[in-house]
């Protein structure tokens, strides 16, 4: 729960936010690598709040193709969507061994309904997802496939390091490069290729599962990386000496 909403700009969980998070938490669940979730299009009464590993949100097509749409690091509420809507058009996926907190929608209510504040800060939660949805959009959208790459780890340095898991250079990154060109719309063939041109560069050095960033600065400048719609506060970020957060902010 320390992790959840961690240096995200205006939203701070005081201990009493944090406590009545805690006490909704009906059972902490082992999920392993690859395990589905839960399944697309089915009616949910829970949602999910990672606590170690990495989660995917996904969608497959006729054929049973997936297409991640989503990664989500520890301390995220995976789907908190549910909790208003009830159904997910999307599945949700562990990539790596996982560990998740399950959140009854019923205590969700019992807390939140005489707490707008608490509330709000969840709210803050699914528009942050929003905001990722948005740059991940542009990526696809906008950027080759050397770019994209690079935004992409630009991005998850930052989201980890938000939450102590990266030193600004250096992160565990336990994904396959099957995984990374199902997020960055690419093959496997142009993932690689991608790596090996940003390791040419001095940029990024990926031998799995560690990323270490040589040149951070240089790589979100190749990603066209923008660290505005992650809401981070980065002087806080400084301040707790996590490494470099000089990351395009321009």
């Amino acid at each position: 729960m320390d992790a959840f909403l961690a240096n995200r700009r205006d939203v701070v969980l005081s201990l009493e936010d944090r406590a009545l998070l805690e006490t909704a938490i009906a059972e902490v669940r082992e999920i392993e690598s690859r395990q589905v979730i839960v399944p697309p299009r089915t009616t949910v009464e829970i949602s999910t709040l990672l606590i170690e590993g990495l989660v995917s949100r996904f969608i497959d097509d006729r054929h049973g193709l997936r297409q991640l749409v989503a990664v989500h690091v520890p301390g995220e509420f995976v789907d908190l969507h549910a909790y208003p809507m009830r159904e997910l058009d999307h599945g949700i996926g562990a990539l790596t061994p996982a560990r998740v907190a399950i959140v009854p929608h019923d205590a969700l209510r019992r807390i939140l309904d005489p707490r707008p504040e608490l509330a709000r800060k969840l709210w803050f939660s699914t528009l942050l997802d929003a905001a990722l949805h948005r740059a991940w959009l542009f990526r696809v959208g906008r950027l080759d496939a050397v770019g994209r790459v690079a935004h992409f780890l630009s991005e998850m340095n930052l989201r980890l390091q938000a939450i102590g898991l990266s030193d600004g250079m250096r992160f565990a990154l336990p994904l396959t490069q099957a995984d990374i060109a199902e997020i960055c719309g690419l093959t496997t063939v142009h993932t690689n290729r991608a790596l090996r041109q940003l390791r040419e560069a001095g940029l990024c050095e990926v031998h799995a599962p560690t990323v270490e960033l040589l040149d951070p600065t240089g790589l979100a400048r190749r990603g066209n990386f923008n660290s505005h719609y992650l809401y981070l506060d980065t002087e806080a970020l400084m301040a707790k000496g996590n490494g470099s957060s000089s990351q395009q902010n321009d």
